[in-house]
């Protein structure tokens, strides 16, 4: 496993990191607390020191499964959490993974962090990330003294925020960059939704901020892992099965022609694609959705596997450029370039 640091910190973590969203909150498959810290030590002996909570994921769950798996072995992780929901007046009538009322008041968030610092048994979060924020909270100069407040006292280390929950958030993102130049941005990025993640990383190259990103969704729900067909037909109460089938089907189409990347078996596809993010020396670390120890291994070794060749990557560029040959989406992607150097 290689490791990427924080600019102007001392914040280093695994290139690969571990979203507890998959073991804590019932949306990926039941696992028992011993499931998902079996899950979450193998990760460790890995090399993934990052592990990426929220408060919201099953109203605690994911906190206090991480104090669970590691509260012997505090300083070799890396704890990132999430806050800005209220999971504690509104969490019991959650439905499903329908968002619930926001709260980003500066005394809701301090009395946020100081809760989720009890369920990790910890005196730092290492990782802050005000949880899906919107334009209001780019605004909102009480908040972001906030998080200044909690780095100072050290309740935090890095402060910065998530982008969602779908994919999007372009504006958001680019307004929050430049103009409070936070330490970390978690947003959706892959090789077939690569809009506007490419955007909001040359926002922050352009704008010299120290921002580095969290990468979540890197297979594109699973598409980059290179093992569905047209044929391949989800469960009921997958979300994806409610994506229209052309959804499938031009990803099907897309992913073939990425094979490639898999160099004649030397790495599957799945790992082609985090190292195609990994590209990029503002990504500082991977976030695939983890559902086995098998899957978690393939993941986790993608960090020590040879990078894209320049030759791979203007490849890809070509294809991505020209949407695989698909029905063209040039004007969609100018929109987007021209909003984000707004």
């Amino acid at each position: 496993m290689k490791y990427r640091t924080f600019r102007g910190t001392d914040v280093r973590v695994s290139e690969v990191g571990f979203g507890l969203w998959t073991v804590s909150t019932g949306w990926w498959g039941n696992y028992t607390d011993e499931d998902a810290v079996a899950l979450m030590r193998r990760g460790l002996d890995l090399g993934v020191t990052l592990f990426d909570a929220a408060d919201t994921y099953g109203n605690g769950r994911s906190e206090e499964l991480i104090a669970k798996a590691f509260g012997d072995r505090r300083d070799e992780i890396v704890i990132a959490t999430k806050v800005g929901y209220d999971f504690v007046n509104h969490g019991d009538g959650r439905r499903g993974q329908r968002e619930i009322p926001q709260d980003f008041a500066p005394e809701a968030i301090r009395g946020a962090v100081d809760a989720a610092l009890a369920r990790l048994k910890t005196d730092r979060i290492d990782i802050l990330q005000l949880h899906n924020i919107r334009m209001e909270q780019t605004e909102d100069d009480a908040l972001w003294e906030v998080l200044e407040d909690l780095r100072a006292s050290g309740k935090i280390r890095v402060g910065g925020v998530a982008l969602g929950p779908a994919i999007g958030w372009l504006g958001e993102g680019a307004q929050a960059i430049r103009r409070r130049n936070p330490g970390v941005m978690q947003h959706i990025y892959n090789l077939l939704e690569p809009h506007p993640g490419a955007a909001l990383h040359g926002v922050a190259r352009e704008s010299g901020a120290d921002t580095m990103f969290l990468i979540r969704v890197p297979h594109s729900s699973g598409m980059l892992e290179g093992k569905y067909t047209a044929e391949t037909v989800f469960p009921p109460n997958d979300h994806r099965n409610h994506r229209p089938r052309s959804w499938l089907l031009n990803g099907v189409k897309k992913v073939e022609q990425l094979r490639f990347l898999e160099r004649d078996g030397a790495r599957t596809l799945g790992q082609a694609a985090i190292l195609w993010l990994l590209a990029d020396d503002r990504s500082a670390s991977i976030l695939p959705n983890i559902y086995d120890a098998e899957q978690l291994e393939e993941f986790a070794r993608a960090s020590d596997l040879p990078p894209l060749s320049a030759e791979e990557l203007e490849r890809v560029a070509e294809l991505v450029a020209r949407n695989f040959g698909l029905e063209p989406e040039e004007a969609k992607f100018k929109g987007t370039m021209e909003l984000a150097s707004a």
